[in-house]
């Protein structure tokens, strides 16, 4: 059975955590186009990801980006 847990966080905290959480999904995304293309996309430097393989990169990707959206919409909700 999957815990639901409620916290809460002030708008600065809120804003940390998204940062965070947005760089994280960013280097999936970048992992994944690594092993897509096998060369550094757009010659940029990053950290690769440990993964076995693009589709394991791209789900890590919309994982986080998932978490970001509840984050955003929950945040919206408050603000209205």
């Amino acid at each position: 059975m999957v815990k639901t847990y409620r916290i809460e966080l002030d708008e600065h905290d809120l804003g940390q955590i998204l940062d965070g959480l947005e760089i994280r999904a960013d280097s999936w995304k970048r992992t994944a186009e690594y092993l897509r293309a096998g060369d550094m996309p757009d010659g940029e430097l990053f950290m690769i990801e440990e993964c076995s393989d693009e589709d394991e990169a791209e789900g890590m990707a919309a994982t986080y980006g998932r978490i970001i959206g509840m984050l955003v919409a929950q945040r919206e909700l408050i603000d209205e």
